[in-house]
């Protein structure tokens, strides 16, 4: 039966030799990235009894699975060029493949037709607490300035330490809101000038994308795929540098948002468009074998 691969290809590999804690640090600063992945497999399934249903990949390791699972696919579904040109250059491959944005939900993150005035000062971060979201480094640019940081997201079920960090590092000028679905962050967006999300690396970073189409400026990371879909109308950081971190908001914070930046995720990342290039994918394969 012939399928495609939604490859969603990320590489974490910075951040685990940078800045993961644990005794697994030390140990992955000499490791390759698929060596990390594999073990880190072994491990969910040791201590959690997170399965692994395939006798192949514990024989074969990570890259040679992928390297197998993409031979004998009909066509990839990358979310960029970008990450379809990382992931031939990691594993030595040719594919055909359709590029198959990520997306919001137009009908809900829209700009209103009455424009509330937006504090200078709010800087807003949506994500799951997680070492590679690096709301930490977030914090340490943030906490000696005038900028009032709210970060939103559920802390990571295996990172309670990261979040202890991040609560110990805080000031009063930052504050934390548990996970919300996504109505209630609508005011959050509207009222904020910049969205911040640091991470060692995205693909894309949904609640960026959510964020410029409400009107925020937004500043991310220069690790990984996101370039492509902001290209100049973002403001880049590096998450290893708090003050890369702080020197990004300071010029979106005291910046007037792009114009067309909320019309471009409009009308080029909706979950509309992901459904309609995938079904073209699927359609073009149906009728070459018809």
């Amino acid at each position: 039966i012939p399928f495609v691969v939604s490859t969603i290809f990320v590489d974490y590999s910075e951040y685990e030799k940078k800045a993961r804690q644990g005794p697994s640090a030390f140990l992955f600063r000499f490791l390759s990235p698929d060596l990390i992945e594999y073990l880190k497999a072994l491990a969910r399934f040791m201590a959690n009894g997170v399965r692994i249903k395939s006798g192949y990949f514990l024989l074969n390791g990570q890259k040679k699975s992928i390297q197998k699972i993409v031979r004998v696919s009909q066509m990839l579904l990358p979310n960029s060029n970008s990450e379809y040109n990382r992931l031939s250059h990691a594993y030595n491959i040719q594919k055909k493949y359709r590029v198959i944005p990520n997306g919001i939900d137009k009908t809900l993150f829209t700009p209103g037709k009455v424009e509330i005035p937006r504090d200078e000062r709010l800087i807003l971060c949506v994500a799951r607490i997680e070492g590679r979201k690096n709301q930490l480094n977030l914090i340490r640019a943030i906490i000696h300035t005038p900028y009032r940081l709210i970060l939103i997201g559920a802390v990571a079920t295996n990172q309670i330490d990261y979040y202890e960090q991040c609560k110990k590092a805080a000031g009063p000028n930052i504050e934390f809101i548990n996970f919300l679905e996504q109505e209630l962050l609508l005011d959050y967006y509207r009222k904020a000038k910049v969205h911040v999300l640091p991470s060692w690396f995205e693909t894309t970073g949904l609640s960026t994308l959510e964020a410029a189409a409400m009107g925020c400026n937004i500043v991310i990371t220069r690790k990984g795929d996101a370039y492509e879909y902001f290209e100049n109308d973002a403001y880049y950081c590096d998450p290893e540098s708090p003050d890369s971190i702080l020197q990004a908001i300071n010029q979106a914070a005291g910046n007037d948002v792009p114009d067309g930046l909320s019309s471009k995720v409009l009308n080029q990342f909706t979950w509309e468009i992901a459904a309609k290039k995938t079904k073209e994918a699927y359609l073009e394969l149906l009728e070459k074998r018809s």
